[in-house]
């Protein structure tokens, strides 16, 4: 697809989710365009082409819903995220190639982690890995936080942070999920883009957490 019609695309999509109220700053119109961008980078460096339209729209759609993660049914929001893109292009993007939905569709469902659902096409295994970059990083210490004081966790433990004498525990500490899954990531990208990108990104969150530790000592 030529450039120009991608970009005329983007623009559609942007101009329906600007029509929408933001109710989640973690899963946001920034959020979509951060994992666009990274897929797109991904898709640009890897050996086997991808289809970027459908790329684009599982990118833009892949969170469309999104249930919080202490939600008993949070493991559906991939799937219902599917089902509503599918039903969201035929009413309101009447134009959009058909053909496209089942690749998108499949994005879409495996990206998620607690989904645990296998991404079988190069578009679903890039998109995947775009989507877990957002946890890496600086864009992945900020998200985080948001998303652990949206559930009334603590920043980490007082005392210790970094869990070096006690059972570490996510559900109270925002700190301990670096550890407990963040920095374990690297291994479960599925490109090797996408795998050398997060391995740098992980370095960072390592180095985060250390001067954590210090300042929360008062060093």
């Amino acid at each position: 697809m030529d450039l120009e019609r991608l970009n005329d695309w983007e623009q559609r999509f942007t101009a329906w989710w600007q029509q929408r109220p933001v109710e989640d700053g973690a899963h946001d119109l920034a959020h979509f365009r951060r994992v666009w961008n990274s897929a797109k980078h991904i898709a640009e460096l890897e050996t086997e082409p991808a289809d970027l339209l459908t790329l684009l729209t599982a990118a833009y759609f892949h969170d469309l819903v999104s249930l919080p993660k202490n939600h008993p049914d949070r493991s559906k929001s991939s799937w219902l995220s599917a089902e509503q893109t599918e039903a969201l292009l035929k009413s309101e993007f009447p134009n959009f190639p058909m053909e496209l939905l089942v690749g998108v569709k499949h994005a879409i469902h495996a990206h998620s982690f607690s989904a645990n659902v296998s991404p079988t096409t190069i578009e679903a295994k890039i998109l995947q890995d775009g989507d877990r970059m957002e946890a890496l990083g600086a864009i992945g210490i900020a998200r985080t936080f948001y998303v652990s004081g949206q559930m009334n966790r603590a920043m980490f433990h007082p005392e210790d942070p970094l869990g070096e004498n006690r059972e570490l525990n996510d559900t109270e500490f925002a700190l301990d999920h670096f550890q407990l899954k963040l920095l374990k990531l690297p291994e479960l990208f599925k490109t090797k883009t996408g795998r050398k990108m997060a391995k740098e990104k992980v370095a960072f969150v390592r180095e985060f957490m250390m001067r954590l530790d210090k300042e929360a000592r008062g060093i």
